[in-house]
């Protein structure tokens, strides 16, 4: 039989089963086509509706609070002279509001480094150094993941009432809030970063440790830049918790050390709305956490894609 024959007896695409590429269904023609114009062009109207509340928020600090409680913000597109930036200046010229930042300042930038920076030492041991009990101490740190903050908030503030020296107090200061967030961030901190320095592969640190580098040499030179994008996002992750925590700060903090999150909520007013005060706060509130996350967007997106790809 010539080859021409064997061809023409032989079942096709649709028949061999085999043979030929198998019918796609409708949802995998649906994402097919999700890169398409059409679906990009929903995502950036989604991304859009999405910001109309932050849109909302900006305007309605830059207008003052008759213009507020007479209509929508939305009107100050047909009255542009609506905008001033008055509420602004009134805003900071309050001391209690610019104390009440720089406390925030001062709860989240060290809650952040001390998480970071402890929880990468951890996890570098927990990945690549043996001592006994590592295993059984590292399973207890992941216990401590479902240990809800609630559960600490009275027995902290009975053992924070009992630490004073010197005239200080545990309670109420800022040291007692941040030491608050550094104990309840690590768990998390160190589990994240263990995963990641466990999946970086042994050749590295045997070569480095054959040259003669220390445990700390190896940590500074081959384990930190490599998990650089995964502290990143801790770091990131940890920053925006803490700046936008209340919880801990109405239990912890008083007003001396409050953040800005318990001094917004303390402008409350009962039957009337304080948008004059409440609306530039919380947009001042909301402009750093946006500043951090796009200034650290690209390691983000590298810490979240890590390991993904082989």
């Amino acid at each position: 039989m010539s080859t021409a024959e064997k061809a023409a007896q032989a079942p096709s695409g649709a028949e061999g089963g085999a043979a030929g590429a198998p019918r796609r269904g409708l949802a995998a023609r649906a994402v097919g086509r999700a890169g398409g114009g059409a679906a990009q062009a929903l995502l950036v109207l989604i991304a859009l509706f999405w910001l109309v509340p932050t849109l909302g928020l900006l305007v309605a600090s830059l207008r003052s609070n008759e213009d507020n409680n007479a209509d929508g913000w939305w009107n100050v597109f047909a009255k542009p002279a609506q905008l001033t930036t008055e509420s602004y200046s009134a805003l900071l010229d309050k001391g209690d509001f610019v104390d009440s930042f720089w406390n925030t300042v001062l709860i989240t930038v060290p809650a952040t480094l001390l998480v970071v920076a402890i929880a990468s030492l951890a996890a570098y041991a927990f990945a690549w150094m043996e001592f006994p009990g590592r295993d059984w101490l590292f399973l207890g740190v992941v216990a401590l993941l479902v240990v809800p903050v609630q559960v600490a908030l009275i027995p902290v503030a009975k053992l924070y009432g009992h630490i004073e020296f010197g005239g200080f107090h545990m309670f109420g200061s800022v040291t007692g809030v941040v030491l608050f967030h550094v104990a309840f961030g690590l768990p998390f901190a160190v589990f994240l970063l263990r995963n990641f320095f466990a999946a970086i592969p042994r050749d590295l640190l045997e070569a480095a440790r054959m040259d003669g580098g220390s445990e700390w040499t190896i940590f500074r030179r081959v384990i930190f830049p490599l998990g650089g994008p995964a502290i990143a996002s801790l770091g990131i992750f940890q920053f925006l918790w803490v700046w936008n925590d209340l919880l801990v700060a109405l239990v912890f903090a008083d007003t001396g050390s409050q953040p800005m999150t318990k001094w917004l909520q303390s402008q409350m007013r009962q039957f009337t709305g304080n948008i004059d005060i409440l609306a530039p706060g919380a947009f001042l509130s909301l402009v750093v956490p946006l500043v951090v996350f796009f200034a650290f967007q690209r390691y983000f997106v590298q810490g979240v894609l890590a390991g993904s790809v082989k």
